[in-house]
């Protein structure tokens, strides 16, 4: 097969092969699969750790981290696994690499690779997220420890003067400067931008922001020659912020996040995998299955999960650090991963 490369100032640049990321999405969401993110930060993580009282270290990181890749089963629900920086780096207490556990249960393994979100300068209560600089480098590297996808998240705050169009540009153009380079590594791109759930909007001002927020980054992925057909969408779902008087029913939630992702979500891209945001995990998956049961036969997506906390918080509770409960913490893990599964299919 011939070298797909470009030579630009005396830098190799390799062209991206579309068929190889085309083929690792439909590995990841085959069999009605989703993703689970377990890619918390060592800040978020000890947090989590902490509200149940598990020591903050890195060796109860470690001990979770592999309390979630050996789980039976899982590979039945999970098609691909977003990892940290520091867990792709580590090892069971037998010596095998996360990754190779990952592998050889037939869940790909993902990395998260961006420096997460601060505060942009000039625009109060607003952030942009970091971390392009050697991505290119970080990448290559990820790929040899066998990631064969990204994610980069961006997040946007409802209040009453934000996000501002200059937040939404700016990350949209970081999103897309990120997915080139993933897609120039034939490592697939997870574009996730994330409208938050703080405050006290209604359904309908959700509604507002997240298709602002997908019609701009759309737009700049266009301008970055961005692959449509070889990354993934990780969006928010259409919700009210959780300080407000509006109850929304599920289905409501339901119908107002498919009519705003088929205004602003292009038919190329062929999975949407939803975060959960902040909503309990027994929400999460109801609304996933009504999204499915509801609208599948509207969808020109694929419409799965990456959750984190919606999959993975019960198991935390039930371990609490302890070797004795890490049998139970997985048997509730592999539930939870069933049911979204389930709900990917929209049969609950």
């Amino acid at each position: 097969m011939p070298d797909k490369t470009l030579l630009m100032f005396g830098i190799k640049i390799k062209k991206m092969n579309t068929q190889i990321l085309k083929d690792t999405i439909t590995q990841l969401f085959a069999n009605g699969k989703g993703l689970l993110a377990m890619d918390e930060s060592i800040s978020t993580c000890n947090k989590r750790f902490a509200a149940v009282n598990i020591p903050q270290t890195v060796e109860m990181r470690r001990k979770y981290r592999e309390l979630i890749v050996t789980t039976k089963g899982l590979n039945e629900s999970i098609g691909g696994a977003i990892l940290f920086d520091e867990t792709i780096r580590q090892q069971t207490k037998d010596g095998i690499p996360m990754t190779d556990v990952l592998i050889n249960a037939g869940i790909i393994p993902g990395i998260k690779v961006d420096m997460h979100a601060k505060p942009m300068a000039g625009f109060p209560r607003e952030k942009v997220t970091e971390g392009l600089d050697g991505l290119r480098e970080r990448l290559t590297e990820y790929k040899k420890m066998g990631a064969r996808f990204a994610k980069w998240r961006a997040v946007f705050l409802i209040d009453k003067d934000t996000p501002t169009t200059q937040c939404i540009e700016a990350n949209a153009i970081s999103l897309s400067r990120y997915a080139a380079l993933c897609q120039e590594a034939d490592v697939v791109p997870i574009v996730e931008p994330e409208v938050l759930m703080n405050g006290n909007h209604t359904i309908q001002k959700c509604f507002e922001v997240t298709e602002q927020v997908q019609k701009i980054l759309f737009y700049e992925l266009y301008k970055y020659r961005i692959s449509l057909e070889g990354m993934i969408l990780k969006p928010n779902m259409v919700i009210q912020g959780l300080e407000s008087d509006e109850k929304n029913s599920i289905d409501e939630v339901a119908d107002a996040t498919v009519n705003c992702l088929l205004e602003s979500v292009p038919a190329s891209v062929p999975a949407i995998a939803f975060l959960s945001g902040g909503q309990s995990p027994e929400t999460a998956t109801a609304h996933l299955n009504a999204i499915n049961r509801n609208f599948k036969k509207r969808l020109p997506w694929i419409v799965s999960f990456s959750f984190a906390r919606a999959i993975q918080q019960p198991a935390i509770e039930a371990w609490k650090g302890e070797d004795d409960n890490v049998k139970e913490a997985q048997q509730i893990l592999y539930k939870r991963a069933k049911l979204d599964a389930a709900a990917r299919r929209g049969i609950l």
